[in-house]
């Protein structure tokens, strides 16, 4: 899972697991809460971000909770985008023998994402800096 700012699309936090449960998703959003709150949170319906102990804690910071609609992937499409590039990119040329492997990869991947990969609809900046100059900009309003 990641947590992206929609508007920059840069990826705040992460992680990866090969269990269905909330606790990955909670310890990444509790992460990413760290750096910012957003007023509204989107997710889809996935059990891991319907349970309480995900949704609990963005009532706890005050988020307001955004769901997809049921089989709407174009609800939360910069972060499908994202999946879809880093498959192609990355995931799919390698073969990755253990979970500790691919996670390094897309540790890796997500440096690269963030402070080197231009994004046309960013007018060809990476989304590090459009985050970047997003924060001045809130800080100085």
């Amino acid at each position: 899972m990641v947590i992206m700012d929609i508007y920059s699309r840069y990826i705040i936090s992460w992680r990866l697991s090969n269990t269905m449960d909330a606790g990955f998703c909670t310890e990444a959003l509790q992460e990413g809460l760290q750096y910012a709150t957003p007023a509204i949170f989107n997710t889809d319906h996935g059990s891991q971000y319907t349970s309480e102990e995900f949704t609990g804690t963005l009532q706890k910071a005050e988020i307001a909770i955004s769901m997809d609609g049921k089989g709407r992937c174009f609800d939360n499409i910069m972060v499908e985008r994202f999946w879809r590039t880093i498959k192609y990119e990355m995931i799919y040329l390698y073969e990755f023998r253990t979970i500790t492997a691919l996670k390094a990869a897309i540790a890796d991947y997500i440096v690269l994402y963030n402070t080197e990969r231009l994004h046309q609809s960013l007018n060809y900046q990476t989304p590090a800096e459009v985050y970047r100059i997003s924060k001045q900009n809130q800080a100085a309003a």
